[in-house]
């Protein structure tokens, strides 16, 4: 791990560096795709398409790129960044390195109001779906916190005991629906981003800048209360505040991410270790750095989703387990070794 101390010439450098990272992810992912296209031609169109006169890509093409690739990059970077910055926040609030954003039982709220939208067929309506799956969010949050407080360890107990509750209604549900149905819960279940158009780009993005800006004002803060409440207390800062204010910020952009996208589970584990792995856990460091790393993370793994097999498009959350459940195994090994 690097140790050295966090300065804002450090914090700029370092973000600079993912942010180039996560431009050359998004070329790639949109140079890549079943469609045969040019990466020539691709490369001459995005940097040079918007000269007047200029003629590259036919019609059809520039469609394809900028129509349907693009809109669903910049869906799976946002909801990687959200997931991400959620797992930072979770994991140190709850003292858990095995946190993730869905610790506190937000993924089977949403996943019940999602199924429920989906079983009783007003999915044509919209924003349905996400709208009910956002609500089932909500109430989840709710309920986790009139059980548990801000105890982190009466928290984490809840959200496990609502999650088990909630798996129990899905299953209910699956038992009782058709094979069409069926199909679209599972799929929702592992996650999607096809269906990104410009107004779920928007509002997820504008949410997640909100809760984002909320959460690193408290970065210092975070700090403080990781070291040790008494400590962040004697040093001037609210803790049980704070704790409501990150808690609350960092279930409202996962609830809407995943009311958009689908459980697309380990994203929220996995990047906010690696981040601190590479750069520490100073939070003013590793809020923005997570935020970059997940967004690329996401369209990596749906560009993999989309293109691995041809012609047949995997649910994002089957590469995202794949490329998780061996680093949880990693981390759930390492912290049973420890004495």
């Amino acid at each position: 791990m690097i140790k050295s101390s966090v300065t804002l010439s450090r914090i700029i450098k370092i973000n600079i560096l993912l942010a180039g990272v996560l431009l050359v992810v998004v070329l790639v992912s949109l140079l890549l795709g079943t469609a045969k296209i040019g990466i020539i031609e691709s490369l001459r169109e995005i940097l040079c398409g918007w000269q007047e006169g200029f003629t590259g890509l036919t019609p059809v093409e520039k469609t394809i790129i900028f129509s349907i690739r693009l809109p669903r990059i910049i869906f799976a970077g946002i909801v990687g960044a959200a997931l991400s910055t959620a797992g930072v926040v979770f994991q140190a609030l709850l003292r858990n390195p095995l946190a993730d954003p869905y610790i506190l039982g937000i993924s089977g709220g949403s996943a019940v109001g999602a199924i429920i939208g989906i079983v009783t067929g007003i999915g044509f309506l919209p924003f349905s779906i996400p709208g009910l799956a956002f609500l089932g969010a909500i109430i989840t949050v709710v309920l986790v916190f009139a059980i548990g407080r801000t105890n982190p360890n009466t928290l984490l107990l809840a959200g496990v005991i609502v999650n088990a509750f909630f798996s129990s209604i899905i299953m209910f549900f699956i038992s009782l629906s058709t094979n069409a149905d069926l199909h679209n819960i599972t799929f929702w279940l592992m996650g999607n981003l096809s269906f990104a158009g410009n107004s779920e780009i928007i509002l997820t993005g504008f949410f997640l800048m909100v809760g984002f800006a909320v959460i690193y004002i408290e970065a210092r803060s975070l700090n403080l209360i990781v070291t040790g409440e008494e400590t962040a207390t004697q040093l001037g800062v609210n803790v049980e505040r704070t704790k409501i204010i990150l808690f609350l910020a960092a279930s409202m952009i996962t609830g809407l991410a995943v009311s958009f996208s689908g459980i697309i589970g380990f994203v929220g584990l996995i990047i906010p270790h690696i981040m601190r792995m590479l750069f520490g856990s100073d939070h003013r460091l590793l809020l923005p750095a997570s935020l970059l790393f997940g967004a690329s993370f996401l369209i990596a793994a749906d560009t993999i989703a989309r293109t691995i097999i041809p012609y047949t498009e995997l649910p994002v959350g089957v590469i995202t387990a794949m490329c998780g459940a061996p680093y949880f195994i990693y981390l759930l090994r390492r912290r049973i070794s420890r004495p």
